[in-house]
């Protein structure tokens, strides 16, 4: 399970962690999810993101969100083994005309686990990452240290 974990190669010189605190990370063009711990990667996993691209405005365009924004708790998810709620849209992006809800971090969808299912975007606008393992992962440390928010950026 390492080699799948660490996936997304990155030197620790490389790592976008630095200078975020713990938060979760998603770097879009590096296609990755980092567990960043006080600014240092305690772990990084191949993502696949949302079929209709970044910078999700409306509901059911399929983009990923961009942007800092809370996060949930792991819950069971019938489709994807657990799902973690992102805080799309913001109170300010509703302000502004944005509209959606339902984003999240997930495992892979029931039947196509492993690193075939991060080869190619396929999420209606969520982050997803290969295996229940990785998604478990994921729960586990964003409870043990609490972590409330998360980065995705485009770059």
């Amino acid at each position: 399970m390492l080699g799948i974990i660490l996936a997304v190669a990155v030197s620790a010189a490389d790592t976008p962690c630095a200078g975020r605190g713990t938060t979760l990370y998603v770097n879009a063009a590096r296609r990755g999810i980092w567990l960043c711990e006080d600014g240092a990667s305690k772990g990084v996993m191949r993502v696949a993101l949302g079929q209709g691209g970044l910078d999700k405005h409306v509901q059911g365009d399929a983009k990923v969100p961009l942007g800092e924004y809370s996060l949930a708790q792991a819950a069971p998810s019938g489709d994807f083994h657990l799902l973690l709620l992102v805080g799309y849209p913001t109170a300010q992006q509703r302000k502004d005309g944005y509209t959606g809800d339902a984003i999240g971090v997930h495992g892979p969808l029931r039947g196509f686990s492993g690193p075939s299912s991060t080869d190619r975007d396929w999420t209606l606008g969520c982050i997803a990452v290969g295996t229940d393992g990785e998604i478990e992962r994921i729960a586990s440390w964003v409870k043990a240290k609490n972590v409330r928010r998360i980065v995705i950026e485009e770059r």
